[in-house]
């Protein structure tokens, strides 16, 4: 049985000037699959996933985000995604209750669909108590799982997470990744950024990006295996480390 492609990649180029960010990147991403994007800083992921969440056009190629061109209609990418940038990005003067109304609102949601379902979140994350609480006031771990069950509050087909776990504890982090786990369940697509190493054993898929270019894509056992490394650490350190010109 085929596989649903949800993302489709075909030779993306991305200029500044005479600078070039993504150099002809290639890739697929299935309907409900973890798929890890690494990259040192500077690699080009960033850039990347702006022209996937609809921000930026891609100079050339072909980029298509839920059936949609992000060439010619990239407002309406937008309307098909959740995202959770890696500062956090829910608004700190209001409470739990009401972010999860804005956003609702935002992603086009009527009150009559908003609240039976924010209250059946609040029971799921176990944050009844923290309702009426403002977001400033929660422990970052909490606000972070709030963030990523906002962008996901929608049943986007995509959610994109940019380092959703940075800063939060290793107990934080494994629980932040069994709402992965979940949400990947229901068919949603999970893209995920991330500078933990040993998280991107948890995606289906990873790829690794050096200077603007794809330089792996695979499964993390598939890749270890090929590259004849312990470790998606070890595995990084040898293939994504930028290369010197020599004379």
């Amino acid at each position: 049985m085929e596989r649903e492609k949800v993302i489709e990649v075909k030779d993306l180029v991305k200029r500044f000037g005479a600078f070039t960010a993504n150099n002809r990147l290639t890739f697929d991403v299935y309907r409900g699959e973890i798929f890890g994007f690494l990259g040192a800083n500077g690699a080009g992921k960033t850039t990347a996933m702006r022209i996937l969440c609809g921000l930026s056009r891609p100079t050339s190629g072909r980029v298509l985000v839920a059936g949609i061109d992000a060439s010619r209609r990239p407002e309406e990418i937008k309307k098909r995604i959740g995202y959770m940038s890696q500062r956090f990005s829910l608004y700190e003067d209001l409470t739990v209750r009401e972010n999860i109304e804005l956003y609702g609102g935002i992603y086009g949601m009527s009150m009559k669909e908003i609240v039976p379902r924010r209250e059946a979140l609040l029971e799921r994350l176990s944050f009844t108590s923290y309702g009426d609480m403002l977001i400033r006031a929660l422990p970052l771990g909490l606000k972070q799982k709030l963030a990523f069950a906002v962008a996901v509050f929608h049943d986007p087909e995509i959610v994109f997470l940019d380092e959703p776990t940075s800063g939060v504890d290793p107990v934080t982090r494994r629980q932040f990744w069994e709402m992965i786990y979940e949400t990947a369940s229901r068919g949603i697509t999970v893209f995920v950024t991330t500078h933990y190493m040993d998280e991107a054993n948890y995606c289906d898929r990873i790829t690794i990006m050096s200077e603007g270019r794809i330089v792996a894509l695979d499964s993390p056992s598939a890749l270890l295996r090929q590259y004849g490394t312990a470790s998606v650490e070890d595995l990084f350190v040898k293939i994504a480390r930028p290369q010197k010109n020599t004379v």
